[in-house]
């Protein structure tokens, strides 16, 4: 196998592999922002670039093929203050004030009271303590004054029930692009690459809606703040919320949730990024649908009928009158008065259950699954 060095290290490596591929499978940090798993890198932010000797420029890691007897430094001191400079541009590109919040609102000048003026920018980000950029900003020790940021000029598509879109935040990172037409294959956003001073008509990564299937990939790809679930948005910051795994209860793919939990509340849900089958992928109901669990309308306990009113009963109770039920019927009747149909929603050994309850028990072949067409 073919043997590069990063930072004074011999590593083997399989060809094709990229100079990060290479550093991650050997738990090698090399940070990102644009880089999204399993998409085509784009080498868009350059937070990963490193020191190739035998150049005289920085490459990014995410797009830059190993090669054979490479000798790869990724901190070196021009790495980290190529870094440090990118890092300081993005965070000026927009209303990225969070570094800036801790200090006295007295003190803030008329840009930073400009940008806590604006819609959705009252309070804290929604992204503060899981934003990517702030997390590097802090790592690189980078500062940008508030009259620095221009947060002027950029256009907020709040229309929808779900999801906002703060182009005030968005960085270009183009995760959302690829989280929307690699990954779910909606092509709901458009790909101009590129920075907004190089396209004289300027451009951002707006959702045409009548392709988007409001799944929330793209929001959960974001690694700031630009785009967020506007129902969970004010609720709680990211480390007052705990981190509940489950499985989607919506129908029988198995999709495995990360509920995030306050106050024993479920205020937000995404997808589990290493968990099968869907490896981070949600739909529309999986990542929004939860609000059914606190309506006041939900059956809590089983209910029997008795005298044209319903009354609420044990399940013990309700399960043994179904089961006398469905007795009398099949010795009045004989098993094929009986039919059942399993829920779409049901996992697949509930639907395995039923059928052979009915097949095996009651003696009858009268059973359907309403995804069956």
């Amino acid at each position: 196998m073919p043997i590069l060095s990063i930072n004074h290290n011999s590593l083997e490596f399989q060809p094709g592999m990229t100079i990060l591929e290479v550093a991650r499978k050997n738990n090698i940090h090399i940070p990102t922002l644009c880089h999204l798993a399993g998409c085509t890198p784009t080498g868009q932010c350059r937070i990963c670039v490193v020191e190739v000797g035998g150049t005289d420029e920085l490459l990014p890691a995410c797009e830059t093929p190993a090669g054979e007897g490479m000798k790869i430094m990724t901190h070196s001191p021009g790495v980290h203050e190529a870094r440090k400079t990118i890092i300081e541009m993005l965070v000026a590109s927009g209303a990225h004030n969070c570094l800036v919040m801790q200090s006295p609102a007295d003190s803030w000048n008329s840009d930073q009271k400009g940008i806590m003026e604006q819609p959705w920018h009252g309070g804290l980000c929604p992204a503060y303590g899981d934003c990517r950029l702030q997390d590097l900003a802090v790592e690189y020790d980078v500062h940008v004054k508030e009259d620095h940021l221009a947060w002027e000029g950029h256009p907020l598509d709040d229309a929808t029930p779900i999801i906002v879109r703060d182009f005030s935040r968005c960085i270009l990172c183009g995760r959302c692009v690829q989280a929307c037409n690699d990954v779910q294959v909606n092509l709901a956003i458009t790909p101009p690459w590129g920075r907004r001073a190089d396209h004289p008509e300027g451009w951002y990564p707006a959702a045409d809606y009548e392709a988007c299937t409001h799944c929330g990939e793209c929001v959960q790809a974001c690694p700031v703040g630009a785009l967020f679930d506007r129902k969970s948005f004010g609720k709680a910051l990211a480390n007052e919320m705990d981190h509940i795994r489950t499985t989607c209860p919506y129908c029988g793919v198995g999709c495995q949730l990360l509920l995030h939990v306050k106050d024993g509340k479920i205020l937000k849900v995404t997808g589990v990024e290493d968990g099968s089958p869907n490896k981070g992928r949600l739909c529309v109901k999986g990542r929004f649908g939860f609000d059914f669990i606190y309506s006041e309308e939900r059956l809590t306990s089983p209910l029997i009928k008795e005298n044209g009113e319903f009354r609420k009963a044990s399940w013990d109770e309700a399960l043994d009158l179904v089961a006398q039920k469905f007795t009398t019927i099949i010795q009045e009747s004989g098993p094929d008065a009986l039919a059942g149909v399993s829920c779409a929603r049901s996992i697949n050994e509930d639907s395995y259950q039923m059928q052979k309850l009915f097949r095996a028990v009651f003696k009858t072949n009268n059973i359907d699954h309403c995804a069956r067409t």
